[in-house]
């Protein structure tokens, strides 16, 4: 299959921005370049303080995507949770009923300028919405050091945690933590010390995690993301990086791929955002998405369109990827 030019990409892209229902990672806004390939609809969307030697990762997980054949599925359907922003606590029930039969949540915590009473709150509620038979697991994205992050555990963990994703930012510390914790039968998974790493297979050398979440954009495509889940040996959840639904289609298409599936992915996000490119979003029913391409419409693509500055803001920064490709 030929790759696609520069001026290809540039002539095929579609730029829109996407409201969110809630505020998440400091933006209410979510952007995204968009293009059609000969095996369908991709996106390229690294988040916006990404350098480009990181976009361009993302850049060929979106030419991978649309431009060459995927790997076989094993399943038609794959399992979702729910995804809880660093919300009020009494704002936790109307998130949770935006995701549709979800039987796990992923609660973020550790957000800057909030306290760990806050995450108790947050936590708190959405156990009892889940009740004691949900799965509840939650998201520091590295914001604690060792120290806090043993504190927290011993504060969470009277809610049954299924696991701590990414509690700290390095593998280091995180091996040392797990160290800490290991009468306490919390697993810990790592996402950006695989997909912000150099070396995406350190953090399993080094006995730091108990699981991989793993990500198709920021791994350079579905592919590449089951030879590194493959070779760590450990068990991986599929999430995704607040997508359209064109870009959660790549993310299910990895859990679709994927030998042993043993936790609901983080792939429901559609749920977060206000509007979306397709009729039909890609959101969570009965906690499942189904596995196959996403068609946008055309009238979406046009209402949601990125302002003429936004556009040569990403044009610019597609082109200084695709340099580095």
């Amino acid at each position: 299959m030929t790759l696609p030019s520069l001026g290809d990409l540039i002539a095929a892209a579609h730029i829109v921005s996407l409201p969110l229902v809630t505020r998440f990672r400091g933006v209410e806004h979510r952007e995204a370049v968009l293009f059609k390939g000969p095996e369908g609809w991709t996106e390229f969307s690294p988040f916006l303080e990404y350098e480009d030697a990181e976009a361009s990762v993302w850049l060929s997980a979106a030419i991978d995507f649309g431009w060459r054949r995927q790997p076989d599925p094993v399943r038609d359907r794959v399992p979702v949770n729910a995804t809880v922003p660093a919300v009020d606590a009494a704002d936790v029930p109307g998130v949770l009923a935006r995701f549709d039969g979800c039987r796990t949540a992923k609660v973020k915590v550790a957000e800057r300028g909030q306290t760990l009473a806050d995450d108790v709150a947050r936590v708190r509620a959405v156990r009892a919405v889940m009740g004691p038979e949900g799965r509840v697991r939650v998201d520091a994205n590295g914001g604690w050091n060792v120290d806090e992050a043993e504190h927290a555990v011993h504060a969470l963990a009277e809610f049954d945690l299924e696991y701590l994703e990414q509690p700290c930012a390095d593998v280091e510390e995180l091996a040392e933590l797990r160290a800490r914790i290991a009468d306490w039968d919390i697993p810990l998974a790592a996402d950006e010390s695989v997909r912000k790493a150099a070396d995406p297979l350190a953090v399993a050398r080094a006995g730091a995690a108990d699981l991989l979440v793993v990500k198709a954009q920021p791994l350079g495509g579905v592919a590449r993301a089951l030879a590194i889940v493959d070779e760590a040996g450990l068990p991986a959840v599929v999430s995704s990086a607040l997508d359209t639904s064109i870009g959660l289609s790549m993310g299910v298409a990895l859990a679709a791929a994927l030998p042993d599936l043993p936790y609901d992915c983080g792939l429901g996000t559609a749920s977060l955002l206000a509007a979306d490119v397709t009729a039909r979003p890609l959101r969570p029913v009965g906690g499942m998405l189904p596995v196959g391409r996403i068609e946008p419409d055309a009238a979406l693509l046009t209402r949601h369109a990125a302002s003429p500055e936004r556009r040569a803001w990403w044009l610019e920064r597609l082109e200084r990827s695709a340099a580095l490709l």
